[in-house]
Parts: structure tokens; sequence; C-alpha cells
């Protein structure tokens, strides 16, 4: 298993089962970059999981500003768009290629004030889509988990008034993911999966 991020390290793992590999997934180059460092180490690549993201809200259309939009297309969309390019016609030769992408329930039912974050999410589940229609002769599938909020550290600091148990637990997430990617999971497909919790 390979896990990649702007500055992940070797080091914060224990064992030999997972490999850290550091790349800005923010443009071409370090997409394709990744790419040719993951063939040359292990040959191939049987499952894209792509979980890379951002946030940013609180300003309704008419008062975002260009900067923040732009960093929501480019953290929730052109990530997984080079990534993506880069990645398809390797996944392509397995014959049975899996692509996971996590969304947002916002994707599908956006909010006041989270605009650009609702849009880039939303663009992203329609390339997902679109992977899927595109690559059903290699045998690949492509889906999207659309989670609502995820109990995580960063989303109870931010909201440390919420009632937690509502949230999304990660294991459930990456449950599924696994399943997905899985034999068991082959049939499914262009799927926009909703895991909302009890909110």
């Amino acid at each position: 298993m390979i896990g990649t991020s702007r500055n992940i390290r070797q080091s914060e793992f224990s064992g030999t089962a997972f490999t850290a590999i550091s790349a800005d997934l923010a443009s071409d180059q370090g997409a394709r970059a990744l790419l040719a460092q993951v063939l040359s180490k292990f040959g191939r690549i049987n499952v894209l999981t792509h979980t890379v993201g951002g946030f940013a809200g609180g300003s309704t259309v008419a008062d975002i500003d260009d900067a923040t939009f732009q960093s929501m297309f480019e953290m929730n969309l052109y990530s997984t768009f080079y990534l993506l390019r880069a990645a398809i016609p390797v996944l392509r030769q397995s014959q049975a290629g899996r692509v996971i992408a996590i969304g947002s329930r916002a994707a599908v039912e956006p909010g006041a004030s989270v605009g650009a974050y609702s849009a880039s999410k939303a663009a992203m589940v329609s390339l997902i889509r679109t992977v899927a229609l595109e690559n059903l002769d290699a045998g690949m599938t492509a889906n999207v988990i659309l989670p609502g909020t995820i109990d995580t550290p960063a989303n109870r600091k931010a909201m440390p008034k919420a009632d937690f148990s509502k949230w999304v637990q990660p294991k459930s997430i990456a449950s599924l993911m696994v399943w997905l990617a899985s034999d068991a999971g082959r049939d499914v497909n262009g799927a926009a999966i909703p895991v909302y919790g009890d909110a």
C-alpha cells in the first residue's frame, strides 16, 4: 500500500506494508512524478483511492473572492483530474482497476455559504462518474463516496458544540472503500454513495 501527501514521511509509519511518498497533486507535473515513482518501485497500480481535498466556507456566492474559489477547485477538482489523467492508462492495464474517491454530501446537497466548496465537489463527482463510463471496456470501476460530517479531530475543534455521536466514523468510510476495491464490489460502478451518519 502506498500513501501520499505533500509532507508525508516514511519515518512516521512502522512496518513494511506501507510506503510513504511525498507528492504535490495540485499540478500535472506532481501527479506524473508520483506515478513514475510508484511504477518504478511496484510496477503496477490496481486501486487508486483519492482522499485529497479542502474546505472553505462562510461567504455567499456574491461575496466569494477569486482566491478562495480557485483554491477550492485546485484542492477538490484539479488534484483529482491530474491524478486520474496520469493513473488511468496504468489502471486499465490490470483489467480490474478501481478508482475510489472521497467527495462530500455538499456535492449533491449544497448549503448556504459553502458555494465554492459545493461546486468543486459536485464537479469532482461528475468527473469520477465520467471515468466510470469511459473505462467500462477495461473492466475498471470508478465510484465516489459522499460523507456527511466526519468525526475527526479537526472537525471536533471547529465545531466543539456539535453532537459528535451523529457524525460519520472514519472506519465506516474505510470499510466501504475496502469493499469497493474488492472483487465483491466489482458490479458497483459510477455510483455516488451517501454515507451521512445520523446527521
